[in-house]
């Protein structure tokens, strides 16, 4: 099972970096590898993106790289919230186990109006996070999007539930995929795209319990 490997792949990263921050005298040490491993999973993930050919070699480097990335991003976090960690974690995959039943007893079909409905939803998250990275370069912020009030949580909430329902995308990629017996380098660029979906719905649950603390 691809998506089995990425996962794990990300999970053991993450764990492999929270224990070295936790342990280190310096970990301050550690932000310049960080921003390497952000730029390079940036890239990874862009070239899998436009050439999925190299899925099968690229996918598992993104998998490692990501999972420095969240395990610095949680421990930061966990340091703030005490707990949070755990909760994220769970909520993600409680999340993720919630959507595969609903996909899996086809409670919600992935048809082409659902995906050019979530598309769209999707692409207006993008738009709005970044227009507020540009504002933030002139020293503004959106207002509310970051703040732990009823919008700000309301926001975080319902980008949960569209990071949420893109799973269910992923799952109907692999099973089609599977179906019309694509090619190997399919199956990792499948399995890579429910890793995307999956780190992203972890971000966004940890921002939301962020937000919900303040």
């Amino acid at each position: 099972n691809k998506s089995g490997i990425l996962i794990s792949l990300t999970v053991l990263s993450a764990t492999f970096t929270w224990n070295n921050l936790m342990s280190s005298e310096q970990p301050q040490l550690a932000t310049i590898p960080l921003i390497v491993a952000l730029i390079a999973g940036l890239v990874c993930s862009l070239v899998i993106v436009f050439k999925p050919t190299l899925a099968p070699v690229l996918s598992p480097v993104y998998a490692i790289l990501e999972g420095g990335i969240l395990g610095a991003l949680t421990l930061v976090m966990e340091a703030v919230y005490p707990g949070i960690a755990l909760q994220a974690v769970t909520g993600t995959f409680g999340v993720f186990a919630l959507m595969l039943i609903t996909y899996r007893t086809g409670l919600i079909k992935v048809t082409e109006k659902f995906r050019s409905i979530l598309s769209l939803a999707i692409g207006g998250v993008f738009f709005i996070y970044l227009a507020s990275w540009i504002t933030s370069l002139f020293g503004f912020s959106l207002p509310y999007l970051h703040s732990g009030g009823p919008i700000g949580i309301g926001f975080s909430l319902i980008v949960c539930g569209i990071a949420a329902f893109s799973l269910l995308m992923d799952f109907d990629l692999i099973e089609k995929g599977s179906q019309q017996q694509a090619p190997r380098y399919m199956e990792w660029y499948a399995a890579f795209s429910l890793l995307v979906t999956l780190v992203w719905l972890y971000i966004e649950v940890l921002r939301l319990l962020g937000k919900s603390r303040r």
